[in-house]
């Protein structure tokens, strides 16, 4: 039996298609951020535009857990579905997501998890030209030897149902949870930067009221929001711009925000 293959939508659009130019720009963005040492964040929150324009801001976020690549074997990726209308949150049927750096294996056991919750459905649509799953994937390839995938497309999803599939494939230090997303989008630089100001604030307070206009992933952060809530966990800011400083006008910009979650049991906050 042949396996169930989800193929690229995005590359050579959001990042390079061929496999040694990918290469090289993900070890250019992340050559640029300072490697982090001590505890690893429990979860990130990660843009997922174009490289060009974003993909430093990924490679900060992503600094935070490179010295975790042994220890990291299972990565729960959650982010909006930008091209088809779903209620709730979907896993694709494919059995591996594949890039121009090689085959990432879904986690069966993960998967079986999730669709146990009424508000999971399994669905390709939702996955099949989605950018905001697959621009994660080179550079979790190119950071972690080894790993397992769990992607899961939200739509219309309150912020405890989100936060309950979450604690449900939360795992221990093996398993780091993504939540895909960009802030403000289409307005002038120094109104965005204003608003994603704002933002940051919100999220850093662990807000769960974040709309569309402040980010386009916000289901999933209100979701991590509630969780991390829950779990006493605090966030913290990394980095932050928009396209404006990176590679495009400021007439009309799009924001981006990396923050990390860290669990607060003694000894493992920053």
């Amino acid at each position: 039996m042949s396996t169930k293959i989800r193929f690229p939508a995005v590359a050579g659009l959001f990042y390079p298609a061929d496999p040694a130019e990918l290469r090289e720009v993900i070890s250019e963005y992340s050559a640029q951020i300072a490697a982090a040492a001590g505890p690893a964040p429990k979860a990130l929150i990660v843009p997922h535009a174009g490289y060009i324009y974003s993909g430093v801001i990924a490679a900060a976020a992503y600094s935070q857990v490179a010295h975790q690549r042994r220890r990291i074997r299972r990565i729960v990726l959650i982010g909006p579905s930008h091209r088809v209308y779903l209620r709730g949150m979907a896993v694709s049927t494919a059995e591996v997501f594949q890039t121009p750096l090689g085959m990432v294996p879904v986690d069966r056991e993960l998967k079986a998890r999730v669709l146990a919750h009424e508000q999971v459905v399994e669905s390709d649509a939702p996955h099949a030209s989605e950018h905001s799953l697959e621009v994660q994937l080179p550079f979790l390839q190119v950071l972690f030897d080894e790993f397992t995938l769990l992607p899961i497309a939200l739509g219309s999803a309150a912020a405890p149902a989100v936060a309950a599939v979450l604690a449900e494939v939360w795992g221990g230090e093996e398993t780091l949870v993504l939540v895909s997303s960009d802030l403000s989008h289409y307005l002038p630089y120094e109104e965005a930067r204003a608003v994603d100001t704002e933002t940051s604030a919100a999220i850093l307070r662990n807000d769960l009221t974040l709309t569309g206009e402040q980010a386009c992933g916000c289901v999933g952060i209100n979701g991590l929001s509630f969780l991390a809530r829950q779990r006493a966990a605090r966030m913290v800011e990394i980095a932050r711009c928009n396209s404006g400083d990176t590679a495009g006008d400021r007439n009309r910009v799009v924001g981006y925000g990396a923050f990390a979650l860290y669990e607060s049991r003694p000894g493992t906050a920053p």
